[in-house]
């Protein structure tokens, strides 16, 4: 049974938005598709999030799977909402914040529905990055309660905040160790800060391992290095540029003119039957283990 919600939000370009000004951001509908399971709960509930080229046909087996095993799940139209198709050339008309404040709506909308239960968070990519920071404490402390149970796909792990506090749910991150879209190794340099967070390699997958398609250049993507962002106490974020000058990141703007001159183009994405397989059980069973 699907039923569709509209969830009052907020569209706030970066973290810093959230924590000082939210109110000020602009408002938006956000759409949503709350898929229930047959019985009559309560559910344990994933809210799930797409990635920078919206749905895809590999989000939905994942999906397909929980409800399989009796969870709800509530897909966040994000872009659609927002009416927009996809942000791999630009990362900048739906953000990971606007993404955050969604997920975090939805989920009032959801709590007060006898129907569900606990309630976890899943996204891949630009929706896996979403699904790890709605962990960090901060953002809790703006948005609402925590979610139970935090698992992302191949995310964006770059922020580094200065406040490291963190929520106590269970995090489960799924990456591969050739993915030049969003790299490994800031997921590594991530992973101290973050309590009862697990980290599972697959060795040799690109990103969308768990897609089906064949080994594909996005020209345009805009990707990850080395750099990371800092993100202090008051949510205002820099990073370093050349010769260890800093410079903010925090204004639309500011992020596009950053893109021109790092020149950060082009990435891969490719589906790895046996990492395919993997995820598909391991997310199901972690998701089984915590939310319900």
């Amino acid at each position: 049974m699907v039923e569709r919600l509209q969830t009052p939000s907020r569209s706030p370009f970066e973290l810093h938005h959230i924590l000082n000004c939210l109110e000020k951001t602009p408002e938006i509908n956000v759409e949503s598709e709350l898929f229930l399971p047959e019985g009559k709960g309560p559910f344990g509930c994933v809210i799930a999030l797409h990635g920078s080229k919206g749905w895809a046909s590999h989000h939905q087996d994942h999906i397909n799977g929980w409800i399989n095993e009796g969870l709800a799940v509530c897909k966040v139209n994000s872009f659609a909402s927002r009416s927009i198709d996809s942000t791999v050339d630009d990362q900048l008309t739906v953000t990971h914040a606007m993404m955050l404040v969604d997920a975090f709506k939805t989920r009032e909308i959801l709590e007060s529905d006898s129907r569900i239960g606990k309630i976890g968070i899943a996204g891949w990519s630009l929706g896996g990055t979403v699904a790890l920071y709605s962990a960090w404490s901060p953002i809790i402390d703006v948005l609402g309660i925590p979610f139970d149970a935090h698992l992302a796909f191949y995310p964006a792990a770059h922020i580094r905040p200065d406040v490291q506090e963190w929520s106590k749910s269970p995090i489960l991150v799924l990456h591969g160790d050739a993915d030049d879209w969003t790299p490994l190794h800031l997921v590594e340099g991530l992973m101290p800060q973050l309590p009862n967070a697990n980290l599972h390699v697959y060795l040799g997958a690109h990103h969308s391992f768990d897609c089906e398609s064949e080994f594909t250049l996005l020209p345009k993507a805009v990707r990850l290095k080395k750099r990371t962002a800092r993100i202090d106490k008051n949510g205002y974020m820099t990073g370093k540029l050349f010769f260890g000058i800093r410079v903010p990141l925090n204004e639309r703007w500011q992020r596009r003119w950053i893109i021109r001159i790092l020149r950060n183009r082009g990435a891969h994405v490719e589906g790895n039957p046996a990492a395919r397989a993997d995820s598909l059980i391991r997310a199901r069973e972690f998701f089984m283990k915590n939310i319900r």
